[in-house]
C-alpha cells in the first residue's frame, strides 16, 4: 500500500460539494439575502444531514426558488431558538412546517431550543472546516456587488459574526452590518402575482401589499375553497384571488399565494406579528405577507 496519500484538492473539494456551492448561489446571489447568514443557514441545513436527515441539500435545492426562501427564513428562526437561554414568547405561534417535510419530523422551534447545547458548536464547525473554504469564492462575488468586500473582510466577519433573539434579524460584525442592510428586501425568485390588465407599477405596487404567502404542511392538503371559506367566515368578503402552487393532480400544493381586497386585511390576520398560523379544517396554514422580486436580473 502507498503510504503517501495526495491531499483534496480545493478545487477537488468544490466538485464534491457541488450542489451546496449550487444551494449558496441561489441563497446569496439569486434570492441576494446576506452572505453571512446563508452560510449559518447552510450549516444548518448539513448538520440536518450529518445527523440522519439524509439529502437535506438536495432536497431543499429541487424546490422553487421562493419555497427555498421560505426554507432560509424557517433556519433563521432555529438558529435563533438555539441562541436563546429562554424560548422566545414570540415564536410559540410560529410554525416550520416546511423543515418538518425536509426533516420528515414533526419537529418545532422548541425542538430546537432544547439543542442549544450542543448543536451551534457542530455546525459553526461544519462552516469553518466545510464550507467556509469551498463557498469563499461565490460569497466573495455576492459582497462584490457594489459592497466593495474583500476576503480578509469575509474572514473578519465570519469570526464576529453570531445569532441574537432580539426581533426578526440577524447580529453582524461592523464588517456586514451596511450589508445587512442592503440585503433586507429579500428578492424573491418564483411565482409571482398576475399583471394587472391596465396597471403599470402603482397597481402592480397595490396588488403586493394585499397579498400574503402561506404556507401548508405535508399530508394535509388544503384547497382554494377551504382557504376562501375560512376567511370569509371570519372576515367577510375580504378575498379578491387565491393562486395555488401549480402541481400534478396527484401532488399535494405547498403554498399558496392569497390576494385580499385590501391590505387592512392582512393587518388583521397578522396582528402584529411578522406570521400567522390558522387552523383550516384542522390543517394547519402558516401565513406571512408576499415579498415581490423587485430587482429582476
Amino acid at each position: 500500500m502507498d503510504p503517501f496519500i495526495p491531499p483534496v484538492t480545493l478545487e477537488e473539494s468544490k466538485i464534491f460539494q457541488k450542489i451546496d456551492r449550487q444551494l449558496y448561489t441561489i441563497l446569496a446571489m439569486n434570492l441576494r439575502r446576506n452572505p453571512f447568514d446563508c452560510l449559518q443557514i447552510m450549516g444548518l441545513w448539513l448538520w440536518f444531514e450529518r445527523n440522519g436527515y439524509s439529502n437535506a441539500i438536495s432536497k431543499i435545492l429541487s424546490q422553487p426558488m421562493l419555497v427555498i426562501n421560505e426554507l432560509a427564513d424557517e433556519a433563521i428562526a432555529c438558529l435563533k431558538c438555539m441562541d436563546c437561554a429562554q424560548f422566545p414568547l414570540q415564536f410559540e405561534a410560529i410554525g416550520i412546517p416546511l423543515t418538518q417535510i425536509i426533516m420528515q419530523r414533526n419537529v418545532s422551534l422548541k425542538f430546537f431550543h432544547l439543542l442549544r447545547f450542543t448543536a451551534p458548536s457542530e455546525i459553526q464547525t461544519l462552516i469553518t472546516e466545510v464550507y467556509v473554504p469551498v463557498l469563499s469564492d461565490i460569497m466573495e462575488k455576492a459582497l462584490y456587488g457594489g459592497f466593495g468586500e474583500n476576503l480578509n473582510d469575509i474572514q473578519m466577519g465570519m469570526q464576529g459574526h453570531a445569532v441574537t433573539s432580539s426581533n426578526s434579524t440577524m447580529v453582524h460584525s461592523s464588517n456586514d452590518v451596511q450589508l445587512m442592510q442592503s440585503f433586507s428586501n429579500v428578492n424573491n425568485h418564483g411565482d409571482s402575482p398576475p399583471p394587472q390588465s391596465n396597471g403599470g407599477q402603482a397597481n402592480e405596487q397595490a396588488l403586493y401589499e394585499r397579498t400574503m404567502f402561506a404556507t401548508f404542511s405535508k399530508g394535509y392538503p388544503v384547497s382554494e375553497s377551504e382557504i376562501r371559506q375560512f376567511f370569509t367566515k371570519v372576515y367577510g368578503n375580504c378575498v379578491e384571488s387565491v393562486h395555488m402552487q401549480e402541481v400534478r393532480v396527484d401532488q399535494q400544493a405547498l403554498y399558496a399565494r392569497v390576494v385580499f381586497v385590501t391590505p387592512a386585511f392582512i393587518e388583521s390576520v397578522l396582528s402584529g406579528m411578522s406570521k400567522a398560523k390558522f387552523s383550516i379544517n384542522g390543517k394547519h396554514v402558516w401565513m406571512r405577507k408576499f415579498v415581490p422580486n423587485n430587482g429582476r436580473p
